[in-house]
């Protein structure tokens, strides 16, 4: 049987999409072994001096914690805000639901630096510039679209009818809320919580606008790297995550059934 030409060319194009994106991860580790002082391809033999740098950093590895705790913290806060939203717009009207999407998403669709002036400008009269809470406030705001469009798609397959007969049967909206709506979230809720995470430990453009420096993230940590000293270190830190990646993902795809 003969392969369509379509065939061959989306083929092809999902093949050279893929090799984009996975190429440069692959010269990334490399890299992190070098046995140079500066960022290149080892030239005698293979080094873990970098990965001893890391570990053995106190700025690294605070900036690491940092962004740790923090992402952590604004997912916790994005998913029960997020999920609430969801809920509530779930119980409205499609017009009004739909108005609420819309506005809810415009997060998403602002360019970062456009956002990172308006928190700047919002944080100085606050006060929030170069705190954590501060951070954590603007990391919300960003992370809270996420949640809320993943809640959207669990509740899409939940029946109306549903809560109404739990209604009927006697139960208070918050009983009916806790027991009926919010276990059919909970899939969208737990793929919230991850994306408002690495929303959070990824931002570097609101970062850089609103934190000095009391406040140092991984990634801002890297971004200095880069301005001041082009260090090994940050390939090294880079090949970690990446690695964490693939664990993390290795375990979600084991563990659907």
């Amino acid at each position: 049987m003969p392969v369509s030409p379509f065939r061959i060319f989306f083929q092809t194009g999902a093949w050279m999409v893929t090799a984009f994106l996975v190429l440069p991860l692959l010269v990334v580790i490399p890299v992190s072994l070098t046995d140079t002082s500066y960022i290149g391809l080892p030239k005698e033999h293979l080094s873990l001096q970098h990965y001893a740098n890391y570990f053995a950093s106190p700025d690294w590895l605070a900036a690491t914690w940092s962004s740790i705790w923090i992402g952590t913290v604004v997912a916790s806060c994005a998913t029960v805000l997020g999920t609430s939203f969801a809920i509530g717009c779930w119980f409205l009207s499609d017009r009004a639901s739909s108005i609420a999407r819309w506005v809810l998403i415009t997060p998403i669709l602002v360019p970062p630096v456009v956002q990172s002036l308006g928190f700047y400008r919002f944080w100085v009269k606050l006060g929030l510039i170069d705190t954590s809470f501060g951070v954590i406030l603007a990391h919300t705001l960003l992370a809270l679209p996420y949640v809320s469009i993943s809640v959207f798609a669990a509740l899409a397959n939940l029946d109306r009818n549903i809560p109404r007969a739990a209604r009927s049967l006697g139960a208070s909206i918050r009983q009916t809320v806790i027991a009926v709506v919010v276990p059919a979230a909970k899939p969208g809720m737990l793929t919230g919580f991850v994306f408002a995470f690495i929303v959070s430990f990824d931002e570097i453009v609101g970062v850089l606008f609103i934190t000095v420096r009391r406040v140092t993230t991984l990634p801002k940590k890297i971004w200095e790297g880069i301005q001041d000293n082009i260090d090994p270190t940050i390939a090294s830190v880079a090949t970690l995550l990446v690695i964490l990646t693939l664990i993390v993902t290795a375990i979600g795809a084991l563990r659907r059934p």
